[in-house]
């Protein structure tokens, strides 16, 4: 697949990303080699997340994030719940550098009126600029998306999908 020559940061939006190598982990997570090595799968953050977006493939696996079940709000219980220190919330360290992508199935790529995803995020990131000959398309701003999940499940299409950036 060949990449737009300009403007990636909006156009890869419109084009959606493949899956990342490695599963979506915890906010604060250290990178995925030494998170492996260190998480013992004891589940603590699993337990302490208030949107259940935590959970394990299989018991004692180490933690995933499944937005179908709700948005992170980076509230760092899971961070101050890991006692092996696989995720550390420090000061100036990001949560994690995910992003939001819509991919082909987006409602508004197939010329329907829908911004369902950009009414669920609190951050603003997703913009719907006016065009011509169609509905809006998503623009997505991604200095300001935290990757949080928000917009992901009120997608109609579950067109939305959360990952690093490429």
């Amino acid at each position: 697949m060949s990449h737009p020559p300009a403007n990636l940061s909006r156009r890869g939006f419109f084009r959606g990303r493949s899956a990342p190598a490695a599963p979506l982990r915890p906010p604060w997570a250290v990178d995925e080699a030494a998170f492996l090595q260190q998480c013992t799968g004891c589940g603590d953050c699993i337990r302490v997340c208030p949107t259940g977006i935590l959970t394990a493939l299989a018991p004692g696996q180490p933690p995933v994030v499944d937005f179908r079940q709700g948005e992170c709000t980076f509230c760092g219980q899971c961070a101050s719940a890991c006692r092996p220190r696989a995720l550390r919330r420090e000061d100036d360290r990001q949560p994690w550098s995910y992003k939001a992508a819509a991919g082909e199935a987006c409602l508004a790529r197939q010329q329907v009126e829908c911004r369902s995803c950009g009414d669920f995020c609190p951050e603003g990131a997703l913009r719907f600029p006016a065009r011509a000959g169609g509905p809006a398309l998503p623009v997505l701003l991604e200095d300001r998306c935290t990757g949080c999940g928000a917009c992901l499940a009120p997608c109609p299409t579950a067109a939305i999908s959360i990952g690093r950036p490429d």
